[in-house]
């Protein structure tokens, strides 16, 4: 190994060879078997295997069971902030290929592992910033990382005038991390005034509040999956459940529907998907309910609606949960099932990775059986390209998302 800088060196097991010279980027504490010292927590440290060959360079977390989130495998990496500025860039220039230019002004700048920034989540709505810090690496690194978004977004013609930091997440003691969140303070600038911005996606318009709403304050991740939905909601009468601030729903009145019923158990978010309605002109032709799916469904007949959207929640968010997420998600399947006439239309998803797409279709084709229909697959799609899948990295794959006709 050409040794270009002083870091601690990492000797890492024959097994965690393995894992990362098949091409993932971590390594668990228990692979580490020596350190020739010990780093500052989300310092950086060399792995090497047993024998001495270099494997990559990453960031150290003490607390983690995840030891070392591999940031490069090139030994003469210098990581100043000349080589952030480069990776930010190329981030960036990968979502001006791959998104409509009107996306770019809501879409995911950072996607953690699959842009190089192990544990960064940095999404984008209109002149806002919104990051999660998850790793004691990128909270180390935040204050070279955070400005330098900002003037690479601003130098390519991008008007940006805060950076809010949603780090309320119980996730991040696992990192040693505390929660906290509110506006990261730029160099010389003055924060918003207001965490609450408007994006427009699909030709709809939101109110989106990055200090209090879910996540990062918006889920981006089903824009082209919205848009597709849309093109099947004409003249339908449709029923979009766990609808949260109504983005499904509003891509299909939008879309031509002749009536949308929106649902949430969430009362305020029922109230934010009206607001979203009027902004757009279309409460004349939605209803919106704050009730719990599970239970409004049996309530229903069937026919009263002619195409139906499911987006739950994540019900899994471990691999202990996974039987019991699959319950789950076949019975909330069955029960909208039983509900659609024959020719009528049908979307399901799944948020969580640990419900991997063998499985899910698996239940959907469960749930059809038992209901008594077959499903004719139209498409099936997956989270939109902002939010890119490594294939060495099976946890950037996520979403799951189906379009079918009952017959």
């Amino acid at each position: 190994m050409k040794q270009t800088r002083e870091y601690p060196l990492f000797t890492v097991t024959k097994k965690g060879t393995r894992w990362v010279e098949g091409g993932h980027p971590w390594i668990y504490a228990e692979e580490i078997i020596a350190k020739s010292a010990e780093p500052e927590n989300g310092g950086l440290a060399d792995a090497v295997s047993e024998g001495g060959k270099y494997l990559g360079t990453g960031l150290y977390s003490r607390e983690s069971k995840i030891g070392l989130r591999l940031v490069s495998r090139n030994a003469n990496d210098r990581f100043d902030a000349d080589f952030w500025r480069r990776r930010i860039r190329y981030a960036w220039d990968y979502r001006k290929t791959v998104m409509d230019v009107p996306d770019l002004s809501c879409c995911r700048v950072i996607f953690g592992e699959a842009d190089g920034f192990p544990g960064l989540t940095v999404d984008r709505f209109s002149e806002l910033l919104v990051t999660q810090t998850l790793s004691a690496g990128m909270e180390r690194l935040k204050d070279v990382i955070f400005p330098l978004l900002v003037e690479v977004l601003r130098e390519d013609g991008q008007e940006i005038r805060g950076v809010f930091e949603r780090n309320d997440v119980a996730i991040r003691a696992l990192e040693g991390l505390e929660q906290n969140k509110g506006w990261y303070p730029l160099p010389g600038e003055t924060p918003p005034a207001s965490a609450v911005t408007e994006i427009c996606e699909n030709g709809v318009y939101y109110a989106v509040d990055v200090e209090n709403g879910q996540k990062t304050g918006f889920f981006l991740d089903q824009k082209y999956n919205r848009r597709a939905a849309a093109k099947l909601a004409k003249g339908r009468r449709v029923l979009d459940c766990f609808t949260h601030t109504g983005s499904f729903a509003l891509n299909a009145a939008l879309g031509g529907a002749e009536h949308v019923t929106a649902v949430d158990v969430s009362e305020s978010a029922v109230a934010m998907a009206e607001a979203n309605a009027r902004r757009n002109g279309l409460e004349g032709r939605m209803d919106f309910v704050a009730a719990d799916v599970f239970e409004l469904l049996p309530t229903l007949k069937k026919g009263d609606y002619d195409f139906i959207i499911l987006d739950p929640p994540a019900f899994t968010k471990s691999r202990k949960t996974v039987g019991q997420a699959e319950k789950g998600y076949k019975e909330i399947n069955l029960r909208a099932l039983r509900l659609l006439p024959r020719g009528g239309y049908f979307a399901t998803a799944s948020c969580s990775h640990f419900m991997p797409s063998e499985l899910f279709e698996k239940m959907l084709r469960s749930a059809a059986l038992d209901a008594g229909v077959e499903l004719r697959q139209i498409e099936a799609r997956q989270q939109a390209p902002d939010h890119p899948i490594l294939w060495n990295v099976p946890e950037t794959d996520y979403l799951k998302f189906y379009l079918f006709q009952v017959v």
